[in-house]
This record gives structure tokens, sequence and C-alpha cells, in this order.
């Protein structure tokens, strides 16, 4: 695949820009500063090499996406996406869509935080007016993406954070009930590409991580991580290595390997199901062993 950061073939990449940001930046003297026109990473979505993979794409209810994140610092922060949940695979369940990732160059750190399912905090000031799940119970004035389920009166708990850290070739599994964020933490002002498969149909969730102000942890250009006090106590972060041993078994598990290139799964839609089909995520597995859901 041949691409740039603002051109795939015809099409035009959609521009993530500081502004879009501004709620989930950790230096606010920076921010105070800066351009909010600064343009911070570019996506792809619903990519193909030919029409026939796009057919083929889409009956497998399925989408391939790739973005690419230059070096760059956020003032005393690496650059990193906005940060999102995942929606529920279908109304009453427990289970929010995986999503799978392979850096294509340079390098990753995934931060990726489990959520309890369907609480806010108590007081948390939020608007009025999106539309929500049916049966969603919501507190008067609470603004919620569809997809999210919220509680009324119940504190948001944070009960795992992981950073997996990953190179070229490596995949990265995001597992149900997780949200994420990509940071580029290049010392060597690389350019970070990756690609992900994910199913189709539903959109990312952001609110939860901007009212928050960010994720549960920063990482800065020191190599710090520093706590997010907005949330309260959250665990320590657990860091996994996307070559380690753990990672490794969980790839086993879902059949992939390092050494295949992510696209050409489509060659092998079944190593794809588990995208799409949450029974996959319910039995006992290496997958539960390494990610708390």
């Amino acid at each position: 695949m041949s691409f740039d950061e603002r051109r795939f073939g015809e099409r035009v990449a959609e521009v993530r820009k500081l502004w879009e940001m501004k709620e989930v930046v950790f230096d606010k003297a920076f921010l105070a500063s800066a351009s909010k026109e600064m343009e911070l990473y570019f996506m792809f979505r619903g990519v193909s090499k030919s029409e026939e993979d796009e057919r083929r794409i889409n009956k497998l209810g399925l989408r391939y996406d790739i973005t690419i994140i230059p070096p760059n610092t956020l003032g005393s922060e690496f650059v990193k996406t906005a940060g999102h949940y995942h929606p529920t695979f279908s109304d009453g369940s427990d289970l929010t869509f995986p999503e799978i990732y392979e850096v294509l160059e340079g390098e990753a750190h995934y931060l990726l935080q489990r959520r309890e399912e369907g609480k806010v905090q108590r007081g948390e000031k939020v608007q009025r007016g999106e539309k929500v799940q049916r049966g969603e119970k919501v507190q008067r004035g609470e603004k919620v993406q569809r997809g999210e389920k919220v509680q009324r009166g119940e504190a948001e708990k944070i009960t795992d954070v992981v950073v997996v850290k990953a190179e070229e070739g490596d995949k990265v599994l995001i597992p149900p009930n997780y949200g994420h964020v990509t940071i580029n933490p290049s010392e060597k002002k690389e350019t970070l590409k990756m690609a992900n498969w994910v199913a189709s149909g539903w959109s990312s969730i952001y609110e939860p991580i901007k009212r928050k102000g960010g994720a549960a942890y920063f990482e800065l250009t020191s190599g710090e991580f520093v706590k997010n006090e907005n949330y309260g106590a959250v665990p320590e972060i657990r860091f996994l290595k996307a070559s380690g041993a753990e990672s490794a078994s969980v790839l086993k598990e879902l059949g992939l390997s390092r050494e295949q290139e992510m696209y050409e799964l489509i060659e092998e839609p079944e190593k794809l199901e588990f995208l799409t089909n949450p029974s996959f995520f319910m039995k006992e597995s290496l997958i539960k062993e390494t990610y708390i859901f």
C-alpha cells in the first residue's frame, strides 16, 4: 500500500487538529500558546487495495483503517490520539467491540484502560441533548454518546491500566471493555504508521475520556507516566511488550502471528470473526488471563 501523511491514492486524510484535542492535553501552558490549527495526526477510514477487496470487507461487516502520527510533542507530553471507548455488541451485552492494531512503521505505546461499564461520577458536569441507547438510565442534564452506558449516581472506576509497547510488525489487541489512547513516543523523530481492523457500523465514544481531561495517565517526553488526577484512585500501570510472551500467547489464541501482514487476513476471514462475535470472549482463555473483562 502506498500512502503519505495526507493522501491514500485519490483519498484525502481526515486530519485531527489541536482544537479537537484541547480537553485531553496535559500541558495547559502549551495549549494556551499553541496554534489550535496544529495538525496532530491523519486518518484514512475504510481502506482497501481494490474494489473487490472493498466488497469483501463490507460483506464481512469489517473496516480496515490506517492512522499516521508524525513525531511531535504537546508541550511536555508526547503526541497522542484523542482516546476513546467502544460501544457494546448489542443492547444488554456486557462486552464492547474489540479492535486489533498493527504497527506498519515506527513505534507505538498503546495505553489501555478498563472502565467499569454503566458508571459516571456523581455530580459530574455534563450537557444534555444527545441520544442514548434504549433502556439507559441517565441523570437529567447528562450528555452521553450512543452506546455509552451510564447509571444514576454511581462513581466511575478504572480497574486496569496497561501500556503495550509495540514496534514495526507488532500486533496489539484492544480487548472488550477497554478504552485506549495511542502515543507516538519516538525519540528518533520517527513517524508512526499503523493499521487496524474493526467491526463496521458503530462509532467510537470519545466523551468519557474528554470529560476526564484525558486518559488515566499522561506520557511525558521525559518518559514519565503521570496520573490524571481527575480520575481519583487508579491502578498502577502494567507494562507489556507486544513482542513478549503474554502478547504472543494472545495472538496465538486469535490465530494470528507477527509474521503475517494483517491486511492479508481478508483471505482468512475466520481469523477476524472475533471482531464481530462476542461469544469468542465469553470462554476462559489466555486473553482473560492477560486482560480483565
